[in-house]
């Protein structure tokens, strides 16, 4: 059964109706994790934002967003303050922005819980220090004591992951949850979000142009160019044997290593160009010159 089950939604902004998602139809089943690929610009986060009702007031939307049955894209923000942070919840990519610099995270990680549930504030305290400790936050009584500021920058993303899952949400949307980490920390924070999704049971949503991090957490991916998703499918069938020539393209920028010395470095305009979005089958084949470059290469979900 669909947790999420996004259809045919467009989006675009302001008076001139610039165009950023395009009839976009995905669905997400429970306790799946689905993998959302794409380069900068093409609608990942944009996505996510209407997912979870956080568009600018300049949005103009079409089409559905149901979330088990409920179409967010028709509720106001009354009503969809009582889904989102309980049923619904998002790890941001950049903590300092989504923490509020004047207030200690442990209560805000409290606030969430008391917005959603009826709980005394001993026992919220224990839920707080608890879900801090479970996702690697030593001594989590003096975390949630301390500001935004005082904490690295790998304890804000844990936080921001404790604040996710603190109220055992069914879908959790994670936009470039490790993009302003270094890769020890990251590979830390990635092994506590997977297994809290994990012994949760959520779904997920995984936003990322890193194809090594879908890679690992996902079993699905997405892939999405210019507002449109162009394929999905199996982790493991779309990046290693792509069907769509602009995904053929981000995976052979990914894969500079295969690119000898001296050699010009592949870009996606060498598979895919603008021209060809309303004709996705103009380029069957990879350009000859590639093919010897950019064999399978095997990338398999890691657990």
């Amino acid at each position: 059964m669909s947790v999420l089950d996004v259809k045919d939604l467009s989006v675009d902004f302001g008076h001139h109706r610039n165009l950023v998602l395009d009839k976009v139809s995905l669905a997400v089943d429970d306790g799946q994790r689905l993998g959302l690929v794409g380069a900068s610009g093409s609608g990942k986060t944009v996505l996510a934002s209407a997912i979870m009702g956080l568009l600018p007031d300049n949005a103009h939307i079409s089409g559905e967003i149901l979330f088990r049955g409920t179409n967010l894209a028709s509720l106001g923000d009354r009503e969809f303050s009582k889904i989102r942070g309980r049923k619904l919840s998002m790890v941001f990519q950049e903590p300092m922005t989504a923490l509020d610099p004047t207030m200690k995270v442990g209560l805000q990680a409290a606030e969430l819980i008391s917005l959603h549930r009826d709980s005394n504030p001993m026992a919220t305290r224990d839920r707080v220090e608890q879900v801090f400790d479970r996702v690697g936050l030593s001594d989590a009584g003096k975390v949630t004591n301390a500001y935004p500021h005082e904490l690295s920058g790998g304890q804000r993303q844990r936080v921001i992951i404790a604040m996710a899952l603190m109220n055992r949400p069914a879908l959790v949307i994670c936009d470039e949850p490790t993009t302003a980490l270094d890769a020890t920390v990251q590979t830390q924070v990635l092994d506590v979000l997977d297994s809290e999704l994990a012994a949760s049971g959520a779904a997920c949503l995984f936003i990322s142009h890193d194809l090594n991090l879908v890679a690992r957490m996902c079993n699905e991916v997405a892939v999405i160019h210019a507002g449109r998703i162009v394929e999905r499918g199996t982790t493991e069938d779309v990046l290693n044997s792509p069907r769509h020539p602009y995904t053929r393209g981000l995976l052979a920028t990914a894969r500079i290593d295969q690119v000898e010395p001296g050699e010009r470095l592949p870009v996606i305009e060498d598979f895919y160009t603008p021209d060809d979005r309303d004709n996705a089958g103009r380029h069957t084949e990879l350009p000859r010159r590639w093919v010897s470059q950019y064999g399978p290469r095997q990338w398999r979900r890691s657990r």
